[in-house]
């Protein structure tokens, strides 16, 4: 287990700034974050955040995204196709597959939302107490796009808040042609039961 991890593991005699939950096994991205959705609501947060751990996603843009929420808004969301928002050290095919996949989700669910594919998010808490977690399908990076999604059927604010993303340094993306399959194939399962009305 990585130091770090391991310091954020065990007991202080302070309150810790952060803390480990640790799965038993490996399910996908999706329910990963519904975990942490449930322990952050369990442990009484107001605002939840979610964002990757690798630097990937800069903690100082943080405050950005909470401002955006005490302002008015039920979900900010950090974007990199918004003006003042883009992507360092991305290879031609990574831009391609990512602004793509934004862009296919954006047309089939009919939504303005730039960067639905993106994952540096606030959430207020009525949002994810109003969202059924339980039905959340999507096990792969298709879940930030049915997050969003949901939440806009909910009648949410989403904004949008420009951020730079940088490619990370240390260890491999996590993209694989299952996880591209999943979202190709779940944007229109996802419209489907809009337009049925069960979301």
């Amino acid at each position: 287990m990585p130091a770090d991890v391991q310091r954020a593991r065990e007991p202080r005699g302070d309150a810790p700034r952060a803390r480990a939950a640790r799965r038993e096994q490996k399910e996908g991205l999706g329910p990963a974050y519904v975990a942490g959705f449930r322990r952050s609501l369990a442990d009484g947060a107001e605002l939840i955040l979610e964002l990757d751990c690798d630097f990937s996603h800069d903690p100082a843009d943080v405050p950005r995204l909470i401002a955006a929420c005490e302002s008015g808004a039920d979900v900010a969301l950090g974007s990199r196709y918004v003006p003042g928002g883009g992507t360092e050290n991305w290879g031609l095919g990574r831009r391609i597959v990512s602004w793509g996949g934004s862009f296919y989700a954006r047309l089939l669910l009919g939504v303005g939302i730039h960067d639905l594919t993106g994952g540096f998010k606030c959430y207020r808490r009525h949002v994810l107490e109003a969202i059924d977690l339980d039905a959340i399908g999507s096990k792969g990076y298709a879940f930030q796009i049915e997050m969003t999604y949901r939440a806009l059927r909910k009648g949410f604010r989403v904004v949008e808040i420009p951020i730079r993303f940088a490619e990370r340094t240390a260890g491999r993306s996590k993209m694989s042609r299952s996880i591209v399959l999943e979202g190709i194939v779940n944007v229109p399962l996802l419209r489907l039961a809009a337009l049925r009305g069960k979301i």
